[in-house]
């Protein structure tokens, strides 16, 4: 007797990630049926997707190209919302899987709106996390909600760190690339372009995360994620540079050994694993070769040259009110830069600037994340137009 397909609602779509995800699902029909689409303004890619794989519903965030979608997709039964209220009435579809691939803060609302809907949260934008980590934890715990990591570095820390052992635990290990300016002085990457910026030299990814991971930022979001999802001190959590983006992360315990998942550099890998779980499922991605010869090089991250990662250190142990300032102006920045407003080097130093004018709070609730997640950005928005306003004045 075949076993039921597992529904999925996919928030994100027409990202890297939910395209990985629809590859995967095209090759395993018979394991998944996808409900739900989601996606901000790839109008034509959503509709591509719809008339692939005939959800029941799909949404456009901007609400402009609803009438344009409509009249791409060719089964009229497909229900086609638009805005973020679309957004959560798709997040209360039942379903056994809700991927949570949004870009940034913006998909915190559909992820806690989904909680209770579905069986699990497969995670992919570290944003959420980052910014509501107590609050998302509690929704899933509430609703008996399984969290499954999706990044490469927390899923290959999920592989192999055991629950039951976790006293026995001294250290997480990320693993980084470093990037595309990894190998460059902070004056040669001044002004280095949003093109430069966005060509990583081993993953594909969205432009946002790419310039995360050119500044490091991506790793210290993803310190974060790892102190939110294993409940470990940020003192216990550390980045390795390594090249290769072979070795995905590691666990250390107490009795010398070191668990790391290996893997190539292709987001299908942890996808797979996510979809399929508790079990495995063949991938459609890339494998290792492991008869050729592979060169693993790992060397501890300079906190000088990538100041970025004590940052985040800094804001976990200041409070939560830290780690949401620190999320949200650096998207306010990094939009800033990709529209070149401002130059690359001056990403991290104008978040410094921006975190030092922030107002004290305290986060009693979700609400309460919100609104300090858009007093900061109006401060940074406020912030970067004083700079331009200085720059015209003179001259």
């Amino acid at each position: 007797m075949c076993s039921a397909k597992k529904n999925i609602s996919l928030f994100g779509s027409t990202g890297s990630v939910g395209q990985s995800t629809l590859d995967l699902v095209r090759n395993h029909p018979d394991k998944f049926k996808i409900n739900v689409l989601t996606a901000h303004k790839n109008v034509d890619l959503l509709a591509s997707q719809a008339n692939e794989f005939e959800p029941s519903l799909i949404c456009i965030v901007d609400e402009t190209l609803q009438n344009e979608l409509q009249s791409k997709v060719s089964n009229p039964s497909i229900k086609i919302l638009s805005g973020e209220a679309g957004l959560i009435e798709a997040a209360h579809i039942n379903c056994d899987l809700h991927i949570a691939a949004i870009m940034g803060f913006a998909g915190l609302k559909p992820m806690t709106a989904g909680m209770k809907h579905c069986r699990h949260m497969g995670i992919a934008n570290k944003e959420p996390l980052v910014a509501a980590g107590i609050f998302v934890k509690q929704a899933a715990a509430l609703n008996n909600v399984k969290l499954l990591p999706i990044d490469s570095e927390h899923n290959a820390i999920f592989q192999v760190f055991e629950t039951q052992n976790q006293n026995q635990i001294t250290k997480l290990y990320l693993t980084a690339s470093g990037g595309p300016f990894r190998n460059l002085s902070l004056n040669e990457i001044e002004n280095k372009t949003p093109a430069e910026a966005i060509n990583h030299p081993n993953w594909s990814m969205g432009a946002k995360i790419s310039v995360d991971s050119a500044t490091m930022m991506n790793k210290a979001l993803e310190i974060i994620e790892a102190h939110e999802l294993f409940d470990m001190g940020v003192d216990q959590i550390d980045v390795l540079l390594h090249p290769q983006s072979i070795v995905h992360s590691m666990v250390e315990y107490t009795d010398g050994s070191v668990l790391a998942q290996m893997g190539p550099a292709d987001m299908r890998t942890p996808l797979a694993h996510m979809l399929a779980y508790p079990k495995r499922m063949a991938t459609s991605g890339e494998r290792l070769n492991l008869q050729h010869k592979l060169n693993l090089n790992f060397e501890p991250l300079d906190h000088d040259r990538f100041p970025a990662v004590p940052m985040a250190i800094a804001a976990v142990k200041s409070g939560l009110a830290a780690r949401i300032a620190l999320n949200a102006a650096n998207e306010v920045l990094v939009e800033a830069f990709l529209t070149e407003k401002i130059s690359f080097g001056r990403i991290i130093p104008y978040l410094n600037q921006i975190l030092v004018k922030r107002p004290e709070t305290v986060i009693n609730s979700i609400d309460d994340v919100y609104t300090y997640d858009h007093i900061i950005r109006h401060l940074a928005r406020a912030f970067l137009n004083d700079l331009f306003l200085n720059k015209d004045s003179n001259g």
